[in-house]
């Protein structure tokens, strides 16, 4: 089966696993405002957070190694799994008297009553990482996606258990999530027999080093993307300002704003598990230029008409995916989905432009450009939020990622050079921020002109996508 065909069939079966799933998580998004109020909202928005910024501190990144090592044919893949398990574990032990540290600082206060739960909730969703990432590694890619269907419905269920039935709130979701993953994981484990992978006598210190090498850099990556997350609602909750109504209700509102474009990123997530997968196979072919000027093109392309469509239905969409019938502040989200919309856009190929750096294990590269994006967030969060409120976390959101963007697209192609079409993605940006403005502010006849543009995006990317596909179908 050659690249195109095979990157094609795993997106196929990755979307038909997805599929299933991503419709659960759109109804527990309908679950959550309609048993949880804002303020709560914002604590359980805090606690993913953190428990996203504790994971790859303490794995050292390993489920990012394991899938790199694991599709390597120089190594033995028992050696991958014990090692990086190993190394998993050990970082693992060293979180729990870190935790007490996290404590003592003053707005972390949000941890108060959850610490023992947010524990033992990354440490199952490390374990599920681990185990998933290597399933796909072994080239599983059908057990992998079946996973992911699994996972979500038991979540689903645990959670009308402990919100729905017990009304437990956020500590009903932790729970719901951590005996979710616990489920995964021992079904992965059993299912793939794992546990001939897994011998202490299979840890090899060499592989250990140049495992660590690779991942290191990938940590503060990782913690660099989950402040720009964090630092938003850290803002929004406890910023004062004059000017705009800020604190845990807004915050509350921001975690909703930031579910709907999550469609997008859905969208995202079922290509790149494939793409990502291919990225490394292919590293040493020839043609290895060509392949990612075509995948990236049509890739974008279908990023862009996507995202177009959903700014133009947000206020059909919104309504569907967050209720407002017990919370009436949840009526206005839709007025800050938008910019968030371009923000997931162009944080989608960020991560796409990522797989060079992976594939080509220049891991440094992706840390420097995630950080400078971080910081550029952090400063814009500082001076915007207070003068326009939400709608400047997602202004501060969409224009750190843009910037990571462009330096990424610069950088990353020194080590895989292809063609990019700037002029197009310049048109494209600047017709969905004009739709974004229409959205926000309805003008006069603004459905008319936020369906021109819509028709716009779609004429400018028509082309690329259809060439991208007839080459993809004749190979």
């Amino acid at each position: 089966m050659n690249k195109y065909r095979k990157l094609a069939m795993n997106t196929i079966v990755f979307a038909i696993g997805n599929f299933g799933s991503k419709i659960l998580v759109i109804l527990l998004t309908r679950l959550y405002s309609s048993n949880i109020n804002p303020a709560d909202s914002s604590t359980k928005e805090l606690l993913e957070i953190t428990a996203n910024f504790l994971l790859p501190i303490f794995t050292f990144s390993m489920s990012e190694a394991i899938i790199r090592y694991g599709l390597d044919k120089k190594y033995k893949k028992a050696q991958v799994f014990t090692t990086a398990m190993c190394l998993n574990i050990f970082g693992l032990i060293l979180m729990f008297p870190a935790m007490g540290v996290l404590k003592l600082i003053p707005f972390l206060n949000f941890l108060d009553g959850y610490t023992i739960l947010l524990l033992v909730y990354v440490c199952t969703s490390a374990m599920r990482s681990m185990c998933s990432q290597f399933v796909r590694a072994k080239g599983y890619v059908r057990l992998y996606s079946f996973d992911g269907i699994l996972a979500t419905l038991t979540l689903f269920i645990f959670n009308i258990i402990f919100i729905s039935h017990k009304h437990m709130g956020v500590k009903g979701f932790m729970l719901s999530v951590i005996l979710s993953d616990l489920s995964s994981a021992l079904f992965l484990f059993w299912i793939a027999n794992l546990k001939k992978y897994f011998y202490i006598k299979y840890y090899n210190r060499k592989l250990a080093r140049s495992m660590m090498r690779f991942a290191l850099p990938l940590i503060p990556t990782v913690v660099m993307w989950v402040i720009t997350g964090f630092s938003d609602r850290l803002f929004i909750r406890y910023m004062h300002s004059d000017v705009v109504t800020l604190g845990e209700d807004a915050a509350g509102i921001y975690g909703y704003a930031s579910k709907i474009p999550n469609l997008i990123s859905m969208i995202s997530t079922i290509f790149f598990q494939a793409w990502n997968m291919s990225a490394i196979m292919e590293n040493d072919s020839k043609d290895r230029s060509s392949f990612y000027e075509k995948i990236y093109s049509a890739y974008e392309s279908i990023l862009f008409i996507a995202s177009a469509v959903m700014i133009a239905g947000v206020k059909i969409i919104s309504p569907l995916l967050v209720s407002s019938k017990n919370f009436k502040e949840y009526g206005d989200v839709y007025i800050y989905t938008p910019v968030l919309v371009i923000a997931v856009l162009f944080m989608c190929l960020d991560q796409f432009l990522s797989s060079i750096y992976t594939a080509t294990k220049h891991t440094k590269n992706s840390f420097w450009t995630s950080f400078a994006a971080s910081v550029v967030n952090i400063i814009l969060n500082y001076f915007l939020i207070p003068v326009w409120g939400i709608q400047g976390a997602s202004i501060s959101t969409f224009l750190s990622y843009y910037l990571c963007f462009w330096a990424r697209i610069i950088d990353a192609r020194y080590y895989i050079p292809f063609k990019f079409n700037s002029f197009r993605s310049i048109v494209n940006t600047v017709a969905l921020l004009i739709m974004c403005r229409l959205m926000v502010r309805t003008p006069a006849f603004y459905g008319f002109w936020t369906f021109i543009l819509m028709m716009l995006v779609l004429f400018v990317n028509y082309n690329a996508l259809m060439l991208t596909a007839k080459k993809l179908l004749r190979k």
